[in-house]
């Protein structure tokens, strides 16, 4: 009987939810201590700095913002700044090799990148025709016809310039056709 009453006169431990009763079974980051943040290193901003951005280009320092003044940021950032667009084709095609290490993601394959509605194939076809990004296929369809028959080899036989010209019009046609063709399947 003393020994019933001693453990009625214990009080029962607590425990966490996390706990699963054993007590050294806490979940990382329960500690009580107060964990430093950074803060964004926007003038003024008092949210949490978690987003890095460099500096300048190959430049090691970085900034850290919040979310919204690192995609403000990210907003106006230009890789290819400064660069002609055959340097700055040269360059991403440098970084694409297999010995930079850099690679476009598997799950692009399918569409390329691009500005997310086109794939870069789709606008630089769109460029050789003379067109905007955003342009439906029927002056697509328009533009095509014209140059072709400023080119075509029988408008000009012989001139393999024309020819060469003539080829390349029909491959950008034809990765905006494909390309249609698959909008309107999905679509």
């Amino acid at each position: 009987m003393g020994a019933a009453n001693y453990l009625q006169g214990m009080s029962r431990a607590r425990r966490s939810n996390n706990d699963w009763g054993f007590p050294r079974w806490r979940g990382y980051g329960s500690a009580s201590a107060a964990a430093p943040v950074r803060m964004c290193d926007r003038a003024g901003c008092h949210e949490k700095g978690d987003c890095p951005a460099p500096k300048s280009p190959n430049n090691p320092e970085r900034w850290y913002f919040c979310q919204r003044h690192a995609a403000e940021y990210n907003s106006g950032w230009d890789y290819f700044a400064g660069l002609t667009s055959e340097e700055a084709a040269s360059r991403e095609e440098s970084e694409r090799s297999e010995a930079s290490g850099y690679h476009e993601a598997a799950h692009y394959g399918w569409a390329g990148s691009g500005d997310g509605t086109r794939s870069r194939d789709e606008l630089r076809a769109l460029e050789l025709f003379g067109l905007d990004p955003d342009a439906e296929f029927e002056l697509v369809r328009k533009a095509w016809r014209t140059k072709a028959k400023e080119v075509h080899p029988d408008v000009k036989p012989g001139d393999a310039a024309a020819a060469d010209e003539f080829r390349k019009l029909q491959v950008a046609y034809e990765v905006l056709r494909v390309a249609e063709e698959r909008r309107e399947w999905k679509g």
